[in-house]
């Protein structure tokens, strides 16, 4: 009954093929939460899949209806142990996005798990099937090798609607906050700083998405007659759009970006360097606000995109002047700024730059906020502690996620200090075709999650200070 023992049986777990058996049953559910013809799909996995095996660690598992009709169910498991101080609260989504089949290269399907090398390919291997796989793994193994014990009580939740923005996933953990009783969250999604670091972070950066329109008139206009007497709303959106940022992308909003970077980020960050492995774009080094390292820059600043442009027909262009021309924008935002605030600044920055012709609207109502535990809580060193025992390696720590997830709804809602291990990496085509996550990444999770685990149950509840 040791640690060690754990771990090993941790990692036996993969080595003996028991991860990809499970993973593959899993993947082989097409939970497309985006696709409403898969709707029983969703229920399929929580029932079929992830009841049993949940059940036979000793948890009671309850399937609970979404109180928002956008979303899918959720599986709630508990585990408790007489006399435990302490109660963990975890989470994954067994929803994925959309299978994209035509688009996935030869030989790879999304729903058949399919190992090539050190990479396991199949939608969900990354997001999130493979992670809340790795957790669940761990846990057991840490039961079998303490006896039927962890040492703590555990509250799981599964939800099926995290792609498409967590629909009722607030106002159903408010409604069993008093009841669930849990006061620390551990759980994993996203990727790695870089795939061969093992990495904590903290929280997640916010997302807000927008449309900016410009309509000038009903239909297009050809350009040998109209050109230099009509103006062209896409010229008018580009100078529009060149205004809120730089030539080097540096945001001009002085809302939109905090007010400083805090000590405790910067600490945090120093010793990070933004890998995406082998298979990862280039950085722009150049690109950004000055004076920031990359990690500062995309996990400890916000940043501005357009992630869609459009103008006449860019499919097959016609000698005409359009009417209409429509940009879709984000904003990825830290802890230190008011996205309430992002619009009207915005409003306020195009009238002032003559163009008060260019429409603002906010696109999506769901928000992600940004949330952040100080990098410097008692329970962020434990965890640091824990993972360098098990690994022998320093992991990075980022303050928060670059990207978005539903973080506030366990850090505010719940109120739990949140500490997410990734089990992927920035490369695993995450939201694309041919989805997949390394080997050697998975096992190294296993480890450090039955390492996490078994400490968990040893701790001073001091690391909930």
């Amino acid at each position: 009954m040791t640690r060690d023992a754990a771990i090993r049986a941790a990692t036996s777990y993969l080595d003996e093929g028991g991860f990809t058996a499970d993973l593959a049953r899993r993947v082989a559910i097409p939970t497309e939460s985006q696709n409403p013809d898969r709707r029983d799909a969703l229920g399929e996995y929580l029932e079929k899949e992830m009841r049993g095996s949940l059940e036979a660690l000793g948890f009671q598992c309850t399937i609970h209806p979404n109180p928002s009709p956008k979303g899918g169910p959720f599986l709630v498991a508990i585990r408790r142990e007489p006399g435990a101080a302490k109660t963990l609260f975890s989470y994954g989504h067994g929803d994925v996005i959309r299978g994209q089949e035509a688009q996935w290269r030869e030989g790879l399907n999304p729903w058949k798990l399919v190992q090539e090398g050190e990479k396991l390919y199949g939608r969900g291997t990354a997001d999130n099937k493979g992670q809340h796989t790795v957790n669940i793994a761990a846990l057991a193994a840490v039961l079998k090798a303490r006896g039927g014990k962890l040492g703590f009580n555990v509250v799981l939740l599964i939800e099926t609607g995290e792609e498409v923005g967590s629909p009722g996933l607030d106002a159903f953990c408010a409604s069993q906050r008093e009841a669930w009783g849990a006061n620390l969250f551990l759980a994993s999604d996203g990727p790695r700083l870089d795939p061969n670091r093992p990495t904590l972070y903290c929280g997640a950066r916010g997302a807000l998405n927008f449309d900016m329109t410009v309509e000038l008139r009903k239909g297009a206009h050809h350009s040998g007659n109209w050109g230099g007497l009509l103006a062209d709303p896409g010229i008018i959106l580009a100078h529009a759009i060149a205004s809120i940022a730089s030539p080097t992308g540096q945001i001009r909003i002085p809302e939109w970006v905090p007010s400083e970077l805090p000590a405790s980020v910067r600490r945090a960050l120093a010793d990070c360097e933004v890998s995406g492995g082998s298979d990862g774009p280039e950085i722009d080094t150049w690109w950004g606000e000055p004076g920031l390292t990359p990690a500062e820059r995309v996990y400890g600043w916000c940043s501005f995109d357009v992630l869609a442009f459009k103008t006449g027909n860019p499919e097959a262009p016609v000698n005409a002047i359009p009417g209409i021309a429509t940009a879709h924008c984000q904003i990825r935002f830290v802890v230190g700024t008011d996205h309430k605030q992002f619009l009207p600044a915005l409003r306020r920055h195009l009238d002032r730059h003559g163009f008060p012709m260019v429409q603002v609207a906010q696109s999506r109502a769901d928000i992600f906020k940004a949330t952040r535990l100080d990098p410097d809580h008692p329970y962020v060193h434990f965890a640091l502690d824990s993972v360098t025992r098990t690994t022998g390696r320093k992991p990075a720590l980022l303050p928060n996620l670059g990207g978005s997830l539903p973080n506030d709804v366990f850090s505010e809602t719940l109120g739990l200090p949140t500490v997410w291990v990734p089990h992927s990496y920035a490369a695993c085509s995450q939201h694309a075709p041919n989805e997949h996550v390394l080997l050697p990444v998975m096992r190294e999770g296993l480890a450090m999650m039955a390492g996490l685990f078994w400490d968990l149950g040893e701790a001073d509840t001091n690391i909930l200070a």
